[in-house]
Order: structure tokens, then C-alpha cells, then sequence
């Protein structure tokens, strides 16, 4: 029975508004069962699906999740292939459902290196989702939060030098970060016992809070991620001021 649905988030529980999770252990899942590692990423798959209905069920409004990292490609070219097939088959499921299951998708990250087949698929997705009303998965793909920074400081210093930009701040940098529009994560996730960030959210995590499981992405259920909305409820956030 989950802890959370709508009836009683509130007022004793604060639901993060956007949660975010990198999506680890998938490829150790798989080999500990004697299986390809690709096996671990379609299991993967479906514990996202699950997350996702669970999230948009009790409430959140917006889903981040790490698919693919800049430094991944040094995976093989089987298991690079592997995951290219599931974003494929993920956009054109979300494209078709998206209106009925009241989620939106968008791909975040470098989509320049993606082949032109999912550069339109992203498109599309992203276009159909401005008609649909609900919660927003956001997919990290070929993403890097250092990356981000780079492309967003690129993008800022072209239209400084046109003159379409003023002074840079925080604010009109945000403007140009892949999740312009979007807010901040409450609360990010990290599955598979590693404690790190791994190079995700650099600039929107700065005030998020932190949740490690040891429990591999694949056997991740809506129980985990309420424990880790329940944990969040736990903590006291000052963003940087005294009690």
C-alpha cells in the first residue's frame, strides 16, 4: 500500500513539486542474474514506467530522469545500441499515449549526436506535449550537467555579441540551460548504493535535497520512492539561512 496519494500528502507531508533520479544499477542487475546488460535497461524501463504512473498519481508535477550521460558512449556498441532502441521505443509510446495518460515528455541533453531519426522524435514529442495538460517527464539524454553550463554559456555569449541579451545573471542564465521553464528539483533520487552526482543537475541541484538507496534501478518500486518522499519530509531546508 503506497504512503502517499493525494488524499494525504497534506498538510502533515510536503510533496516534492518536481522530483529528479539517476536511474543507476541497471547493467549490474542484469549481470547478477546471468543476463546481457542490455537486459538490465529494458527491466529499467519498465521500473520508470511504474515510477512515472506512481508519481503523477500522488501528485508531482514534474519527473527528471538520468538515461544516458555525455560519458556513456564509451559503453559498448551493443549496450549504446540497446539503449537507443529503448529511447526510440519510449518517444513513439509517448507520442501515442501521452494525451490519454496525461504526461508530457521532453528530451533534455546534446541531441545533436542522436541520429536524425530520434532528433525528430524528440521533436515531435516535445510538440505534442504542448497540448497536453498534466505532469512532464523530462529524459536526460546524452546529457551532462557540465555540458549544459558549456551549451547554455555558448548560447548566452552568441546573443550578447547580437545584441539580444543583457547582463547575465542567475535568472537569465537559467534562461538558457536545457530546463528553462522548469523548476528546480526538490529532491533527487540515486539508486544502485553509489553516492555521487555524477555530473547531473549541477546548476538546478543546488538546493535539492539527497536521497542513495542501495536498491538497483530495475527492482525500484512506488514503496521506494515514497520512503524517499517520507525521507524529504524529514529534513529541515534553510537554503543557506539560520533555524
Amino acid at each position: 500500500m503506497p504512503l502517499f496519494t493525494k488524499e494525504n500528502t497534506a498538510p502533515e507531508r510536503s510533496l516534492p513539486r518536481h522530483i529528479a533520479a539517476i536511474m543507476d544499477g541497471n547493467g549490474r542487475w542484469a549481470v547478477k542474474r546471468g543476463l546481457p546488460r542490455k537486459a538490465g535497461h529494458a527491466a529499467g524501463a519498465e521500473a520508470l514506467r511504474k515510477v512515472l504512473y506512481h508519481c503523477r498519481d500522488i501528485g508531482v508535477r514534474y519527473l527528471t530522469v538520468y538515461a544516458f550521460s555525455t560519458e556513456n558512449w564509451k559503453r559498448s556498441e551493443e549496450e549504446v545500441g540497446a539503449l537507443m532502441v529503448l529511447l526510440k521505443r519510449y518517444l513513439e509510446e509517448a507520442i501515442d499515449s501521452m494525451e490519454r495518460e496525461r504526461i508530457k515528455l521532453f528530451v533534455m541533453g546534446d541531441l545533436s549526436r542522436l541520429s536524425p531519426e530520434l532528433q525528430a522524435l524528440s521533436n515531435r514529442a516535445l510538440e505534442k506535449s504542448r497540448t497536453v495538460e498534466g505532469m512532464q517527464l523530462n529524459v536526460c539524454f546524452n546529457y551532462g550537467g557540465r555540458d549544459e553550463i558549456v551549451r547554455a554559456a555558448r548560447k548566452y555569449a552568441r546573443d550578447y555579441a547580437a545584441g539580444k541579451a543583457g547582463e547575465l545573471d542567475e535568472a537569465l542564465f537559467s534562461a538558457y540551460l536545457d530546463s528553462a521553464a522548469i523548476p528546480d528539483p526538490e529532491l533527487i533520487i540515486r539508486t544502485g548504493g553509489e553516492q555521487r552526482t555524477s555530473n547531473f543537475l549541477l546548476w538546478q541541484s543546488a538546493y535539492a535535497e539527497y536521497y542513495f538507496t542501495d536498491t538497483l534501478w530495475p527492482d525500484v518500486t512506488p514503496a521506494e520512492i515514497d520512503r524517499a518522499i517520507d525521507a524529504f519530509n524529514h529534513r529541515e531546508r534553510r537554503y543557506g539561512g539560520a533555524k
